[in-house]
């Protein structure tokens, strides 16, 4: 006769115990850098030079960084798996063509993979990824997350539809580009409130804000990161050691 004990048996695992929201603030952060235009001729803050985002990427390389995705992250906060002492995540804004032709591959140059947040309306537009180009990076390891559908702030959703057109359908539609999941969001402008992030919880494994404090209830859907402009290498890490 068969034996009932309390022990596992082989093909059962013990549940892995998840790291509540004290826990996750509490962790190291992981460096997380923002670009958005990279050309010769757009200025300001959200613009970068192409032979400048190069000596980024070298200078990132050459003092040891690893580039992470967001899926190493999730289970670095939530279940203390580990990750490269020195990773780095390097993520991209507004579905610009530059971060196609431009920005993947100097990134795989160098080792390197990225995270490619969408907003949908641009899809197949002047200036912007179409779909083959997405489904490209996303066949090539790079991650594809949701931007919005239009870049609205995820503050000001109020009703089912705008939730639906914002990030449900978009959400449908990257993932039948890319034939993966989207698990992963960048708030447009990084804006949020405590309920946007309650909401994009039931959607999303992590979001990204800017460097604005994280949620206290919320931080896998508050994950810090920067902008990086036009600054020198040094400037570079400096301001990675100095923001996280």
């Amino acid at each position: 006769r068969s034996v009932v004990t309390d022990s596992l048996t082989a093909n059962e695992a013990a549940p892995v115990a998840k790291n509540n929201a004290q826990q996750i603030l509490e962790k190291p952060q992981v460096p997380v850098l923002c670009y958005h235009r990279i050309d010769n001729e757009t200025k300001g803050d959200y613009s970068i030079t192409p032979s400048t985002f190069e000596a980024h990427m070298k200078a990132l390389s050459d003092s040891g960084y690893t580039s992470i995705q967001p899926a190493q992250l999730y289970d670095y906060l939530v279940y203390n798996k580990n990750i490269p002492d020195k990773s780095v995540m390097i993520t991209f804004d507004d579905s610009r063509t530059e971060h196609f032709t431009i920005a993947a591959p100097v990134m795989e140059k160098y080792g390197f993979r990225g995270v490619f947040f969408i907003m949908t309306i641009t899809l197949n537009k002047k200036n912007y990824m179409d779909t083959t180009q997405i489904a490209a990076l996303a066949a090539r390891g790079h991650e594809i997350g949701l931007h919005s559908m239009d870049h609205t702030m995820a503050t000001k959703y109020k009703t089912d539809t705008d939730w639906e057109t914002n990030v449900i359908k978009p959400i449908k539609k990257l993932s039948h580009i890319t034939q993966k999941p989207i698990d992963y969001w960048a708030y447009p402008n990084g804006v949020f409130n405590t309920e946007s992030a309650a909401k994009l919880q039931e959607h999303f494994k992590l979001s990204f804000i800017l460097s604005q404090k994280r949620d206290s209830v919320y931080p896998l859907q508050t994950v810090r990161r920067v902008i990086i402009p036009d600054i020198s290498t040094n400037s570079l890490i400096k301001s990675i050691k100095r923001n996280f």
